[in-house]
């Protein structure tokens, strides 16, 4: 692992480096960490093409851990992206982000659209955050995790899912720091997404993906597709928030065109 830190705050990100060719950066979801882009197939699969680069958002994974909500903010973690592409010495990569890593992406491509090649969004949302996780997961979430602990939220979570949690997410939720956790759940409900204006005058090439049983991202997926200037838009069938992820093939079949031809 290597480590770039963010100038604003000295927090600390962690990455991972793989492979050669185009850089690549791969943004993970929310209590996730870069182990996922490994674990359903990505780094196999991409490895021998592009440099892929890995962070582990902050609050995840091997980086800091604040415990202040107030760490969390976006422009703090669109400046982690930046510091972590600045630190292998690239003027503008590639970039590929799921769910809040796709947040993430939005907002990386307003504030500075010049550091992108390109711009893939997997399930990710514009809107304004507050009660979000109450719909990707369940009612009450947050307090459930700040209050029992990280079992009793994924015990919950099983509950109200379709389908049973695969066992990487739930390692990878197990593995979180989860006094950083909720700091980041609680902050996110403050964000108040991404301008349409802004959206509407992006000139980035970008792609949009998500499942089709993806209940809380479908319709923030199409809305996505509206205002970006010629985005692309791809509904993939049968999975839902959790899972649409793991379906490495079905996602690849859609993003390694779209790559391509930039």
């Amino acid at each position: 692992m290597h480590q770039a830190i963010n100038p604003v705050d000295g927090v600390g990100v962690a990455y991972r480096v793989i492979g050669d060719g185009p850089p690549l950066v791969l943004a993970h979801g929310t209590a996730l960490s870069s182990a996922i882009w490994r674990a359903f197939g990505y780094v196999d699969a991409l490895r021998d093409e592009y440099q892929l680069i890995l962070p582990d958002m902050r609050g995840h994974g091997r980086s800091d851990t604040p415990p202040q909500p107030e760490s969390y903010a976006m422009d703090l973690v669109v400046g982690d992206m930046i510091a972590v592409v600045d630190a292998l010495g690239h003027e503008q990569a590639h970039y590929l982000g799921y769910s809040f890593g796709g947040r993430v992406g939005l907002s990386l491509a307003v504030a500075a659209p010049e550091r992108l090649r390109t711009l893939t969004v997997g399930a990710g949302s514009s809107r304004p955050q507050a009660g979000s996780f109450d719909k990707l997961f369940f009612p009450g979430c947050i307090d459930v995790l700040d209050h029992d602990g990280m079992t009793a939220f994924l015990d919950r979570w099983n509950a109200h899912r379709a389908w049973p949690l695969d066992p990487a997410t739930r390692a990878a939720f197990d593995a979180n720091d989860t006094r950083a956790l909720v700091a980041y759940l609680r902050r996110t409900q403050l964000e108040p997404g991404v301008p349409d204006a802004a959206l509407e005058a992006l000139d980035v090439p970008t792609l949009l993906f998500v499942g089709s049983e993806d209940r809380p991202r479908l319709s923030d997926t199409r809305r996505l597709a509206t205002l970006i200037p010629g985005s692309r838009l791809a509904v993939i069938p049968g999975f839902d928030h959790a899972t649409t992820v793991a379906a490495s093939e079905e996602v690849l079949e859609i993003v390694k065109p779209f790559l391509e031809e930039h």
